[in-house]
């Protein structure tokens, strides 16, 4: 099955590059390019794209309003987005998972490793490292999170996390802590398979859209508490 690729960048000469890079693989082609965020929805859903790669700062429609809006159309539920940003973590990064997106990655990144994030986004997987997770954190407490939830979503929150099963919430917590599917295994004495079954679960429970919004969820609801060193 090929990856169908989408990309979405104000700078013409990156595109080019990413074109080269994604097409050279056998298992992916780009199907379209936007510079611009309105162009970037219009094309996911006239070319049925599997991943975008979206640019945060785009004139017009941003990269976060486009993934929002990606985010909120059920015709582009299949739609996964992996935030662009100059560095791993800025001060978008936590707006941009809030409004769907599945991860991110710096633009620095290695070719593998972008090539890598696509194919684990298009699995429906978060691109969301330990490294990642903890600079996520600290993003989130440098905005004025403290992990406390929102009085506005408290409700909702506190009526969600209530369905969750103990090993439900025992996973979560994992999950916000940045460990993957493997290492939440080997510390509960489980399968990775059963561990899926129990992210999938949190994530239906949790109206969440993937593995990324669950750690958002985790920090935002109140249920895992950063530690601030």
């Amino acid at each position: 099955m090929t990856i169908r690729v989408l990309l979405a960048d104000d700078q013409a000469l990156l595109r080019s590059a990413f074109r080269v890079l994604v097409d050279s693989e056998p298992d992916m082609e780009v199907v379209g390019e936007a510079a611009d965020g309105a162009e970037a929805v219009a094309l996911a859903r006239s070319r049925r794209a599997d991943v975008v790669l979206m640019d945060i700062r785009m004139p017009g429609t941003d990269g976060l309003a486009a993934t929002r809006l990606i985010s909120e159309d059920p015709d582009l539920a299949g739609v996964r987005v992996v935030m662009l940003t100059t560095f791993e973590v800025d001060e978008y990064v936590v707006q941009a998972l809030r409004a769907g997106a599945s991860g991110f990655l710096g633009k620095g990144a290695e070719p593998d490793e972008l090539l890598n994030a696509i194919r684990i986004a298009a699995a429906g997987e978060a691109l969301l490292s330990p490294v990642a997770t903890k600079g996520l954190i600290a993003t989130f407490l440098a905005q004025g999170g403290h992990g406390d939830p929102d009085p506005r979503d408290g409700g909702v929150y506190a009526e969600r996390l209530a369905a969750l099963t103990v090993r439900e919430r025992e996973v979560l917590v994992l999950v916000g802590g940045g460990h993957s599917n493997d290492e939440i295994a080997e510390r509960l004495e489980v399968s990775p398979l059963t561990v899926k079954t129990h992210v999938n679960r949190a994530m239906a429970k949790l109206g969440a859209r993937d593995r990324a919004q669950l750690v958002v969820t985790a920090y935002e609801s109140g249920l895992v508490r950063p530690r601030v060193e």
